[in-house]
This record gives C-alpha cells, sequence and structure tokens, in this order.
C-alpha cells in the first residue's frame, strides 16, 4: 500500500536561528523531538518536548527543500490564526518567518490517525465531526479562497490527458474523454457554498482522541464551499485503504446533504482525471514520493467511477 508519507529532515536539521525562535516560541528550550509520519512537506513535523515539560508540535521548511511547501506555510499560518475555537484543530501558538525558513508551532495532540483499512465505526466518528464542522462554519468568514478558485483547476485533468494523451491511457478512458471532461464540468457548477472547508482529507490528516473526538490537522487548502465537499472528498481515502462501504457513504450522504447524487459522482469523476494527470508529472523537489501516492489514489478511484458511470449509461439507454 502507498502511504501518504514523503522524505523530510528532523528537527536537529534545522538553522539553529529557526529552532531558537521556536524555543521562544514555545516558551523553553527543547530537549526532545520526534518525527511525525505522514504528509508530504520535506520539511520537519516533529512532537516536540521543553524542559519544564512542555509539548508542541512543530513543522518547518526553507526555500531550499520546496519553494511550495514555504508558500503552503505561509497560507497555513495565516488560516491557523484565524480559525475559530469551534473548529476541531491544533491552535497556533508560534510562528517564525525570517524569508527563508517559516516555522509553525502548534499545540501537541494527543491522537492517533485512523485505522488503515478504515473501520466503520472510525468512519462514522469521522463524518460525524465534519458534520458538525459544516454546521458550526457556515456561513464561513474566513479570508480563505472559494471551493471553486481552490479546487476548479483540479478538475481539468482530463482536458490535459485528451489533450496531451499518454500512450497507455486505459481504453475505457480513452473512449469517454469527452464524457469524463463534461462530467468534472458539472462539478464544477457545484461547488458553491459558504462552509469552511480543509479540502485536503486524508488518514494522516486526522486525529483520534482517546476520548472519542477528532482533531483535523493541516489546513492549507482550506476554502469555502458545499457542506458535502470534506466527507466526499475523504471518500477517496476511503477507497484507497479500504474497509467500508463507499457507495453507501455516498448515497447517504447525498440525502443527508438534500444534494444529488449524481453531482457527488461527478466530483469524484473529475479527482480522478486530477490524480491520473498529476501523477504523469515529474515530481516536485523534495516530494518523491508524491506522484506515486497520486498515482495510487487515481488507481483506487477510477475503478469506482467507471463502476457509477456504466450504471449511468445503463440508465440513460434505458430511458
Amino acid at each position: 500500500m502507498v502511504s501518504a508519507t514523503g522524505a523530510r529532515i528532523g528537527w536537529v536539521d534545522l538553522p539553529s536561528a529557526v529552532r531558537g525562535a521556536v524555543e521562544r516560541g514555545v516558551g523553553s528550550p527543547v530537549v526532545a523531538a520526534v518525527s511525525q509520519p505522514g504528509g508530504f512537506s520535506p520539511g520537519t513535523a516533529d512532537r516536540v518536548v521543553t524542559t519544564d515539560g512542555r509539548r508542541a508540535f512543530v513543522k518547518a521548511v526553507g526555500c531550499g527543500l520546496n519553494e511550495t511547501a514555504v508558500a503552503l506555510h505561509r497560507v497555513e499560518a495565516r488560516v491557523a490564526a484565524a480559525i475559530p475555537c469551534e473548529v476541531p484543530a491544533p491552535r497556533l501558538l508560534a510562528c517564525h518567518d525570517d524569508g527563508e525558513w517559516i516555522a509553525l508551532v502548534f499545540e501537541d495532540v494527543e491522537g492517533r490517525h485512523p485505522s488503515t483499512p478504515w473501520s466503520p465505526g472510525e468512519v462514522s466518528t469521522v463524518f460525524a465531526t465534519l458534520a458538525d464542522l459544516a454546521r458550526v462554519t457556515s456561513p464561513c468568514h474566513l479570508p480563505v479562497p472559494t471551493a471553486l478558485q481552490q479546487c476548479g483547476p483540479d478538475l481539468a485533468g482530463w482536458r490535459q490527458l485528451a489533450t496531451n494523451r499518454p500512450p497507455m491511457l486505459d481504453s475505457w478512458v480513452a473512449a469517454r474523454l469527452p464524457m469524463l471532461q463534461a462530467a468534472a464540468d458539472r462539478a464544477l457548477a457545484g461547488l458553491e457554498g459558504q462552509t469552511l472547508v480543509h479540502a485536503d482529507l486524508r488518514a494522516d490528516n486526522l486525529l483520534l482522541r482517546a476520548d472519542g473526538t477528532v482533531a483535523i490537522v493541516d489546513w492549507p487548502h482550506a476554502c469555502r464551499g458545499p457542506a458535502w465537499l470534506d466527507r466526499l472528498l475523504l471518500c477517496v481515502n476511503l477507497l484507497l485503504h479500504g474497509g467500508v462501504d463507499v457507495d453507501q457513504l455516498v448515497k447517504h450522504l447525498a440525502r443527508d446533504t438534500a444534494t444529488p447524487e449524481d453531482l457527488l459522482i461527478d466530483v469524484l469523476t473529475g479527482y480522478a482525471g486530477y490524480f491520473l494527470d498529476a501523477a504523469r508529472q515529474p515530481s516536485p523537489p523534495g516530494l518523491p514520493t508524491l506522484r506515486a501516492f497520486q498515482r495510487a489514489q487515481a488507481d483506487a478511484l477510477l475503478p469506482w467511477v467507471r463502476r457509477q458511470l456504466t450504471v449511468r449509461e445503463g440508465a440513460g439507454r434505458r430511458r
């Protein structure tokens, strides 16, 4: 199983000035740091402990590692500073940005990632948390882009594949590229909404606490969109790791949010094209595992999309 894990540096690899700024932000010198799994940033992701027993989570990256990661950290710093207390996310304690390195210091969350393959009980817990998140953040007043601005470019993958067709493209896909892009175009029209959306949910961006509550971490892709979007996009991770009936989850999501099921299928169809197109691109600097993970997501999502669209095609012929 390909996991959402990159190659990253550790706490001791940070410049001493950055470590010092973090320690001032925490309030005491760091005496222990443990690197955490998950995510693709080539920078640090460490749970740290200080001399007086304080705990924090530190993520830091420099332009020499990946300039896009630096930009994402800056966005996350702005979002984290503005997130209301009702959102189940770690609080930002401090931020250091010297133009070359940026370090974010968050409160430490005692918890674990959901089990993979997913268990139905943990899916129910996470979906309930996301439903509550949609309720308490509608309307969203954070200075974040719309879902159309944030996710819209991702839904052009099928068009990119049609324009520059790879030589070994699946025959079912090749015969239906116009239909697949049409579905993605319809999805664009359905991204309107006024709810705070995380837009990058996977098992490694969720922490389950011992008391049964959920913390949602890593918010650089936050946007304003429909209340169902996070739950739908999490289905990609559910398909990747297995363990649950995604067909029923999508049906229930459509019913519970009064959203046409065809629209939800169209959105996931668009993302199948995104992952398939992105996976064939060169690896970004410092992110050697990203393309393999995108390919794994395409391979998990595309059979589900094919099955849903085949049913839709059959229903259309019978009408």
